[in-house]
Order: C-alpha cells, then structure tokens, then sequence
C-alpha cells in the first residue's frame, strides 16, 4: 500500500514540477532546493519499500516506520494537491486578465469561488498563499528526510525495480449486481450523463469522473453502469481498461484495441498504435473506462482523447475513476464529477448482514 502511495506522489511531483513553467505560478524563492530534496528523499524510501514491507509482519519497529512514512506521504500528498490548486487557479486568472467588462470578470470570479471553495479567491493573497504551502512542503520534507535517514537502521535489502512497476489488482468489466448495495442515486446519475439525448452534449465527447477515497465502491459504481442494459444498447461499443500506475499511452491504446479486434496488436509505436485505434473507432459512439486513474499529466492522455474526440461517433463518452480530485478536474469537468461518500449506516448495516449470513451459510454446507 506504501509503495503505491510514493509512486504516485513522485508522479505528481514530477507533473507539477512540469508546469512551473511561468514566474508567476511559481512559489517562493528557496523551494525548487526543498523540491529536490523532497524527491531524492522519496526516491530513497522507494527503493526499500519491498523488503520493508515484507519485514512488517514480523518487526514491529519495521511496522512503526512504515505507518509513520504512510502518515507524512499522505500530508505531503495534501500539500501538492494545494501546489497543484494553486497553479490551475494562477492559469485561469491569466486568462481573465484580458477581459474588461466588469460584469464577465465578477461573473468568472464567482465560478472560480465555486470551483475552489477551500481557498476564498478574494480573501487570501497569492503570495500569502503561496508562503504558506512553501512552508507546509518545508516542514513535511524535514520530516521525511527524518524518516529517510532512519531507514539506515533496519539494513533493508534495496531494489532497483520501480515501485510504480509492481503489479496492482487489475479490475475488470464483471461484477455480481446481487452483491452490490446502495449507490442507486449515483448510478442513475451517471447513466443520465452517459445517456445524455438532447442539449448541447448530446454530439460531444464528455468526460465524466467518479472520485472517492480506495475502496470506497468506484470500481464497483463503473461497473453497474458499464453493464446496464440501457447502456449496453446506446454504444456501439464498449470498452474497460484497467490503468493503475503508471500511465502508459501505448499498452492503453493496445488494450482498446485488442477489445474491439479481438486480436492482440504486434504494435508498439505509440503513432502506429494510434492509427489502428481511430480506424477501429472511426463513426462508432464508444464508451471508454478509464479504472484507477493516477496520473496528474493530462498531456500523457492527450493523444487518446483527440482519437475519440475527432474520430469517435458522435455521443461517445469517456468515464474514469480516480482517486484523486484533481486528477479528475484536469482531465474532465467539474459538472461532471462525482465524489462518493460513505455508505449510510443502513447500507454498511445491510453489506455487513450480507457478508456474514454468507459465511454462515457456508459453514453450515460444509457441515
């Protein structure tokens, strides 16, 4: 679980470091050190998080280490989404400096209010805001780079292997509807979106996102959409793919192309790839799911999107799950995000009943 976690914070540091192209998106002076410094730090923990976790089971010191570096992977995880945040504020304030009517500036101000509500666009100033994630990244570095150097103490085995290599549970397409409870409300939604028949998407290409914390049912969601009859009988063709991390454009594109061939592509340029692809979709309304979404640059699914866009029918859809909030506004629309909650007591009472009269009933047959 550990290892994931830093792939995917090496991932989006790398993205964000990316577009920290323009002076005024940057932070404050000193931080590109403590940048660097975060990434060797987390590149250090990267390489002993296999024989650490292994470890884990049977020293509880190995355990402590781990639980403290899962806890400051998760802040500094907080810090970057808000580094993230205030690089796509600074974008879209750029774009508002050449409007002059007053009206369109108060309106566009308001929607960015809403669009990020955690940070009240007129109350905090950029550089105020911009010291304060400086210092968040400074003193969650300091911890880990605690962490790092306490690592020499346990003699890990290293690996050169990436950790964002290692193998994840690759999802499918399949679900039992009569295990599945609650999340009527939001399946419905997502079917409406997908089915959408009239009004100005009706021809376009829209990417819906379900976000939610790991484990909380976004898998589980896509799934009951993606097999719904309604939805089954709208698209020409259907299509999962399982992405994890890393984001790799050309095994996607041979995945698609394999489900809609029936024959696996002896392609490997990324170009090549993309051919074949718009020709197998070409005029066809497709539905595309995108499972476990991690990556935070958008330009690295580009490619993809544009072969759907241009050459797709018209209708077609894009639906991906994602842990992550940003990651969804990057790649879709804000009107087309749905964050899962909790289940409700009822529901996690009803799950819970169902798992353990299941097992009572199994033991009974074994008997």
């Amino acid at each position: 679980m550990v290892d994931a976690v830093v792939s995917a914070l090496l991932d989006q540091l790398l993205s964000i470091i990316r577009q920290q192209v323009e002076p005024d998106i940057r932070l404050v002076m000193g931080v590109e050190n403590e940048v660097t410094n975060l990434e060797t730090n987390l590149q250090a923990v990267r390489a002993v998080l296999v024989d650490a976790e292994k470890r884990q089971l049977r020293e509880e010191e190995v355990r402590r280490w781990l639980d403290e570096l899962k806890d400051v992977s998760y802040e500094i995880d907080d810090a970057l989404d808000e580094w993230s945040t205030a690089i796509l504020k600074s974008n879209i304030e750029r774009q508002e400096k050449g409007v002059q009517n007053s009206r369109s500036i108060t309106k566009k101000k308001v929607c960015l209010s809403f669009l990020f509500p955690c940070f009240p666009y007129s109350q905090v100033s950029q550089l105020g805001y911009r010291l304060d994630i400086a210092h968040k990244i400074k003193t969650l570095n300091g911890r880990l780079d605690d962490i790092a150097i306490r690592k020499d103490r346990y003699n890990f085995n290293t690996t050169t292997r990436a950790i964002n290599e290692l193998e994840r549970p690759r999802t499918t397409s399949i679900v039992d509807v009569s295990k599945v409870l609650g999340r009527d409300k939001e399946k419905e939604n997502l079917i409406s979106k997908l089915l959408c028949a009239s009004g100005e998407e009706k021809d376009l290409l829209v990417i819906i996102s379900i976000v939610g914390k790991g484990g909380i049912g976004k898998t589980t969601l896509a799934q009951l959409v993606y097999n719904n009859n309604e939805v089954k009988a709208h698209f020409d063709k259907r299509i999962w793919v399982c992405v994890s991390d890393p984001f790799d454009e050309a095994k996607i594109a041979k995945t698609i192309i394999e489900q809609l061939s029936g024959k696996e592509p002896k392609l490997v340029d990324l170009e090549a790839l993309l051919q074949t692809l718009i020709e197998s979709i070409s005029n066809k309304k497709v539905l595309l799911v995108l499972d476990d979404v991690w990556t935070y640059d958008h330009h690295k699914w580009e490619p993809l999107k544009q072969a759907l866009q241009l050459y797709g029918g018209s209708g077609s859809r894009i639906l991906l799950t994602t842990r992550k909030k940003e990651v969804a506004l990057r790649m879709g629309e804000p009107d087309h995000l749905t964050e899962l909650e909790k289940l409700s007591e009822e529901e996690c009472w009803l799950l819970f009943s169902q798992v353990a009269f299941s097992r009572k009933d199994k033991l009974k047959e074994k008997e």
